[in-house]
Order: structure tokens, then C-alpha cells, then sequence
């Protein structure tokens, strides 16, 4: 299941109002057989019609996306009830009619993360009014058809538009019919309207229609096909597919929880040897069926203290886990402490893991 079924929506004048969870499919049997065996002619028709009035985008976010910020969610190209970001990938769900931009905790939220303008334009419509905070602990009705929270809509003319959602309360800096230039800060990351974890939902249109900026294709076009990215070249230079990543790791003095791991508390750096325990945890997006992950906890002298390892038995939009033990009798010898996660998957072309992540704290 994903983490979020997130519909997000379109501002209307100067409210933002409910359009879609994906777009209406109105053609007879026949004709999408006919769309599905024209695919590539489409794509290029597409690509040709937009060419003339094309616009590029700079990352909607100033958060480095090498190490700290990662895209939860990307666009769906199946137009069935599975998902296929642009590379034929399982990196989202259903219906996902833009790129989700996530932040690794509600930490960084709170120290404030900015989101940009993609490109110049003006400034449409804005919502500023509601809370941060989970739909796991407000549900579904305190939303009351808001799912895109705080959102800043910007018309950048020839009919493209871009929108950013679930901005953070209180923190837009812009107003409708206000010009903004590129770059130009439009507010904060937030957790507002249906989401469950900080993060930026941002939606390119033209002329109404929601594309995906990594290939310029619609909801209704297949993955895999070649057509020309929305992405100016640096942006997309930082924006290379990661199928399966880290969001974050770190040590607890306790059996974690992933809700403190959200709140960013198990921050620090070093620990007391009086700590009743000692655990290392990870957490990561995009694991597939099948992939394999071992978790291992090591003393000062390297020997193995504890170590879990399984096989994912489906595909996950998230997953968090740990291993640890209890203090030994008396208090934990003094050092330097390593937890080592890696992940392998038996289609890499590369030998040895996936994704490799060491950390290590000092108990003294």
C-alpha cells in the first residue's frame, strides 16, 4: 500500500478546488486498443506540438537532492489500477498525477526547507489556512475536499502552469496576480491537506492537463517511451532516478519507533554508556519484491552484537527497521559503535548490494 493516495487539486480563482485522482478515460474499447498500438506515433505528435511553446523548469525546492531531499513518488503513466513512473518503475501508486519532493523528517520541516518557483510566471491563486499535521491523526473529513493543503498556483502563459502543495501554514510569501521570477522563494515545505510525511507535490499542466516534468507525457501515455524532459538541463542533472533509496539512518538508545523517527528524535551523535539499549535503524523508500536487506550492530573490537536480515515480500513505498540489543550487566564499554544496513537485488547488473549505508556513534 502506499503511503499516501494523495488527489491533488486545481486552484480555481483564489480557492483550490477537487479535479481528479486520474484523468476520465471517455474512448470506446476500440479506440484505446488503437491509442495502445499508436503510442509512440502519439508520443511524437505530443512532442511536436508542445516544441514551439515548451517550457523549463528548475527544481521546485532548495533542498540538496543528492543526499537530504528524495523523490517519494513520481508521476503514473498506466492508465489501469497499477503504477509506472516514466522509467516503467514501481517508485509511486495509482493515479499520481505529479513528483512528490520528500523531506527526511518533520525536523527539517519545522527548520524550513523553501520551495521555489520552477519557472516565472504569475501568480493565480494561493491557500494559506491549514495546519500541518498527519490525516493519520485528523482523517479524511477535517480535509473537507483540500487535499493539495496550502498551495501556491503559478500560470507561466502558452498554457502552462505549475502548482505546489502541501505547503506549510503561514509561510507563502506571494499573492495572486503577483509576477515571481524563477528561483523566487513561494513559501515553506509543509505537512498540510492529505499527506502523512513533509513533503512537496508538484504538478506541471498544460493547457489543464497534468504531465509528467521527466518526459513531458500525460496520464495516458505509456512509460518508456523517449519524448523530451520539462527539466532545464541543470535541474535534471540532479535529478537522476533512484528506484530504491535511504531516507534516513541513525542510532536509539531504545527499541525505536518510527514515530519518533518522523519527529527526527534519535539525532544525537553520542550516547552514555548507561543507556538501557542500543540500536541502529534505517529507513527506506522504494524496496521491491524479492530484494534482500541485512541490518547489522557492531562493537568497539568489530564483533557482530546483533543482526537481522529478510526478504521483502512485496513492494514498498516505505519501510523502517532496526537492530539492536539490550545493555550488557553493567554499563556499555566505552567506543566507537557501527550499524551497517545493505540492501541487494537480484536484477542489478552490478555485483555485491544495491544500496550500502554505515554509521557509527560514540558511547562514552
Amino acid at each position: 500500500m502506499p503511503m499516501e493516495s494523495d488527489q491533488h487539486n486545481r486552484v480555481m480563482h483564489q480557492a483550490i478546488e477537487k479535479t481528479h485522482t486520474r484523468d476520465i478515460v471517455t474512448d470506446s474499447m476500440a479506440m484505446r486498443s488503437l491509442f495502445g498500438m499508436l503510442a509512440g506515433i502519439a508520443s511524437m505528435a505530443i512532442a511536436t506540438s508542445l516544441s514551439a511553446e515548451t517550457i523549463s523548469l528548475e527544481i521546485p525546492l532548495d533542498c540538496d537532492m543528492t543526499r537530504t531531499c528524495q523523490i517519494q513518488n513520481h508521476f503514473d503513466h498506466d492508465s489501469g489500477p497499477d503504477f509506472r513512473d516514466y522509467t516503467c518503475g514501481s517508485l509511486g501508486y495509482d493515479g499520481h498525477n505529479g513528483v512528490d519532493f520528500r523531506l527526511p523528517n518533520l525536523e527539517m520541516m519545522r527548520q524550513g526547507v523553501p520551495v521555489i518557483a520552477a519557472a516565472s510566471g504569475i501568480v493565480r491563486a494561493i491557500r494559506d489556512e491549514m495546519d500541518d499535521i498527519s490525516i493519520r491523526k485528523t482523517g479524511l473529513n477535517a480535509i473537507n475536499k483540500r487535499e493539495a493543503g496550502n498551495s501556491v498556483a503559478i500560470d507561466h502563459g502558452n498554457g502552462w502552469e505549475t502548482q505546489y502543495s502541501h505547503l506549510r501554514k503561514g509561510s507563502i510569501r506571494v499573492k495572486p496576480g503577483e509576477h515571481v521570477r524563477a528561483g523566487q522563494v513561494l513559501g515553506l515545505v509543509g505537512l498540510s491537506g492529505k499527506t502523512e510525511f513533509p513533503h512537496l507535490h508538484f504538478t506541471v499542466r498544460y493547457k489543464g492537463k497534468p504531465l509528467d516534468p521527466f518526459n513531458g507525457l500525460g496520464l495516458d501515455e505509456k512509460c518508456g517511451i523517449d519524448n523530451p524532459t520539462l527539466w532545464s538541463a541543470s535541474a535534471l542533472s540532479l535529478l537522476p532516478y533512484r528506484s530504491t533509496g535511504i531516507l534516513q539512518s541513525g542510532f536509539a538508545p531504545e527499541a525505536p519507533k518510527s514515530e519518533s523517527v518522523e519527529e527526527g528524535l534519535y539525532s544525537a551523535r553520542t550516547l552514555q554508556a548507561s543507556v538501557p539499549a542500543l540500536a541502529f535503524w534505517v529507513e527506506v523508500y522504494g524496496p521491491n519484491e524479492g530484494d534482500q536487506w541485512k541490518l547489522e550492530l557492531f562493537s568497539p573490537d568489530g564483533k557482530t552484537l546483533a543482526e537481522n536480515r529478510e526478504t521483502f515480500s512485496r513492494n514498498r513505498a516505505r519501510w523502517f527497521g532496526y537492530v539492536g540489543m539490550k545493555r550488557p550487566a553493567g554499563n556499555w564499554p566505552t567506543g566507537t559503535y557501527r550499524g551497517r544496513f545493505q540492501l541487494w537485488r537480484q536484477s542489478s547488473v552490478k555485483p555485491g548490494p544495491l544500496i550500502v549505508r554505515e554509521q557509527s556513534i560514540i558511547i562514552d
